[in-house]
């Protein structure tokens, strides 16, 4: 019976564990963790956005780096396989916009639930122990040390995750032992992580939420991305679900030059939203200015919008001319926001960066440089956009990863 060794108990380790052991091989995942699936857990918000009900190449075009790599992972466990893997396991699932995937439940601990049930069924062992060191022996993989202990292996699937919140365990350790056996590592770098802004006016606005607005990206002057959604201000700058979307396309700060506009009034169209400051003013003609908008723009954001429209908060509603309002009416449409980085990586969603897919078998997920070495999940170079995607890559390497090193 073959002998394999998980190192990971995330989402990419538990599908490579489970999948290995149904194939008859003897399992072991090591995880530091006192529980499986800690990051899982917290995913989505504790929703868990499950994958994306749509069909491979909709899956490869949200994948911005390396997505041919993906190609035959994602073809032997496409989404549907995905989800009927986790209906049939007793989670049903639902559909939301954008065609994202969650728990009818709207649990994320069903679906790590889930997957602990399935691995014990299958047999896995679960070690709570941090491995130190992957071990290699006659150019080939022959095991893994953990507290001290030998784990002895046919083969290993590294799991680790990357380096984003490192508090649930994904310490970048992965990266370690994959250089320490001769494998390049794209340096990590964050991705779906807040914005970091200049100025102070986001800091001013610090913990107001904007609701149903629209955000659009240029880079260097040109349109980049655009959605609409919930979003942040904080002391830093922007945060919330459309920042970290669209965070995910900024991927040149220092060479690039980003800027961000958020439509305040995205269901007025231009004429419409002239036609109610035209009717605030009039209800408000003889007072200052700043304290005509209290009725189109939260408190906290008025002297902000004030300021960027350029127009005396002092003056007078009535005698605030065409032209003011006009700069006005492009600021409640075009509020701009200059970016000039991400937060660091401990902050981010997912990693981008990590082990170079040029040095791993796309059809088995197996190392090029040692044999009997898999590599499943985020530990791999490449990342997707928001919507279950990233998830969606973790079910495909892992299960590709763990039916190899059964085999």
């Amino acid at each position: 019976m073959k002998q394999i060794v998980v190192v990971g108990g995330g989402a990419a380790g538990l599908m490579a564990a489970g999948t290995a052991a149904e194939q008859g091989a003897r399992v072991a995942l090591l995880e530091k963790n006192p529980k499986v699936g800690r990051k899982l857990a917290i995913t989505g918000k504790g929703r868990c956005n499950v994958t994306n009900n749509c069909d491979v190449q909709q899956v490869l075009a949200n994948v911005p780096t390396n997505p041919r790599f993906l190609y035959s992972a994602l073809n032997g466990f496409p989404p549907s396989a995905a989800m009927a893997f986790f209906e049939r396991e007793g989670v049903p699932l639902k559909t939301e916009r954008g065609g994202r995937v969650f728990p009818v439940s709207d649990r994320a601990l069903d679906i790590v639930d889930a997957l602990y049930r399935w691995v014990r069924r299958a047999g896995v062992t679960i070690e709570n122990a941090e491995a130190e060191e992957l071990l290699a022996e006659g150019g080939r993989i022959s095991g893994v040390r953990a507290a001290g202990k030998h784990f002895p292996a046919d083969a290993v699937v590294l799991a680790t995750g990357g380096a984003s919140y490192p508090l649930t365990g994904s310490t970048g350790d992965g990266y370690r032992f994959a250089k320490a056996l001769g494998h390049t590592v794209v340096p990590p770098r964050p991705s779906l992580a807040p914005l970091v802004a200049a100025g102070d006016a986001c800091a001013a606005m610090m913990g107001l939420s904007l609701k149903n607005v629209q955000l659009t990206v240029f880079e260097d002057g040109k349109r980049l991305f655009t959605d609409f959604g919930e979003m942040l201000f904080t002391h830093f700058g922007l945060s919330g679900p459309l920042v970290l979307s669209a965070s995910a396309h900024m991927r040149h700060f220092g060479s690039k030059h980003y800027r961000v506009e958020i439509d305040l009034k995205p269901a007025l169209d231009e004429k419409t939203l002239d036609k109610r400051l035209l009717s605030d003013f009039a209800a408000h003609q003889n007072q200052d200015f700043i304290n005509a908008l209290g009725g189109l723009l939260p408190r906290k954001m008025i002297p902000v919008v004030v300021e960027q429209s350029g127009i005396d908060p002092r003056c007078k509603v009535h005698s605030v001319t065409k032209k003011e309002r006009a700069a006005l009416l492009r600021t409640l449409k075009a509020f701009s926001v200059e970016v000039t980085g991400a937060r660091p990586i401990v902050e981010a969603i997912v990693t981008a960066g990590g082990i170079a897919v040029k040095e791993v078998s796309p059809k088995t997920m197996e190392s090029k440089r040692l044999p009997g070495l898999f590599f499943a999940g985020e530990l791999l170079d490449m990342d997707a956009y928001t919507g279950g995607f990233n998830l969606q890559i973790a079910w495909a390497t892992g299960r590709l990863a763990g039916l190899s090193a059964a085999l």
